[in-house]
């Protein structure tokens, strides 16, 4: 796809045209390999070495794109936003922003874990339904998360197929159990070794850690740890001076935001 021609007559600069002009081009998938270098856009634009940084600067700080020094500029991976403060599945997430997307189930089965019992506040015997899986957005992975759910409540999901379906959505119909209030934290973490390799980045990548204890008419319902890729997913949240408090837990770096 070639460059448009700038109009030099208009009154919006040329680092605008510009910017507008890659902005086309970036949606319509031209960049799917190497990005294009300074000198080559100032002689396909026909332009000053100026005119393109100052567009290529938007861009990146629109996200776009992303440049680190001594190394060639490269087309951003999408990110995909998620809204705080509400009950949200990350299945109907995707779903909603039209992303194509397709679950991996890792294990389905029954299980006994002490200190996943201690966060949903059950004995540590406890019989658990445990489903993990490797969520993939785009053919691409994006998350890897593990539910934990007390068997008396969801034993009918060891028959389900989770490929294509959201576990809320499931437990819901198969089980007659809504999802209705809960807690989540979120850490900023490192990827560790098996993350890595199950989201397929270099190890120590950043990445997400949403951990989510969930009630269903205030009986405990499920202890979730999810790690999502830091490079494709933004948390977003509206507030007011009213609305929002911060509140120290039992570690001085652990903030809870709610």
């Amino acid at each position: 796809m070639p460059a448009a021609s700038l109009n030099r007559s208009s009154p919006l600069p040329l680092w605008a045209q510009t910017c507008d002009d890659l902005r086309r081009r970036l949606s319509a998938g031209e960049f799917t390999g190497q990005f294009p270098g300074e000198i080559a856009l100032t002689e396909e634009y026909e332009v000053s070495r100026h005119t393109i940084r100052e567009a290529l600067r938007v861009l990146r700080d629109e996200g776009l794109i992303s440049s680190h020094r001594g190394r060639p500029t490269t087309v951003s991976s999408p990110r995909y936003r998620q809204s705080l403060g509400t009950l949200y599945s990350l299945f109907d997430t995707m779903t909603a922003q039209g992303v194509s997307h397709v679950n991996r189930v890792l294990r389905l089965g029954r299980t006994v874990n002490a200190s996943v019992s201690e966060h949903l506040g059950v004995p540590a015997n406890t019989e658990l339904i445990v489903l993990e899986r490797l969520r993939c957005a785009d053919h691409e992975p994006l998350a890897h998360d593990i539910s934990w759910l007390p068997a008396t409540i969801a034993a009918p999901l060891l028959d389900r197929d989770f490929t294509a379906t959201g576990l809320y959505a499931e437990l819901d119909r198969t089980c007659g159990v809504v999802i209705d209030s809960g807690h989540e934290r979120i850490t900023a973490q490192l990827a560790p070794r098996h993350i890595a390799q199950q989201l397929q980045i270099p190890e120590r990548d950043p990445v997400f850690l949403l951990e989510r204890r969930a009630t269903a008419q205030g009986r405990p319902a499920e202890w979730r740890e999810t790690y999502i890729r830091g490079d494709h997913f933004s948390l977003e949240t509206e507030w007011s001076p009213t609305a929002s408090t911060t509140t120290a837990l039992t570690a001085p770096s652990d903030i809870s935001i709610q």
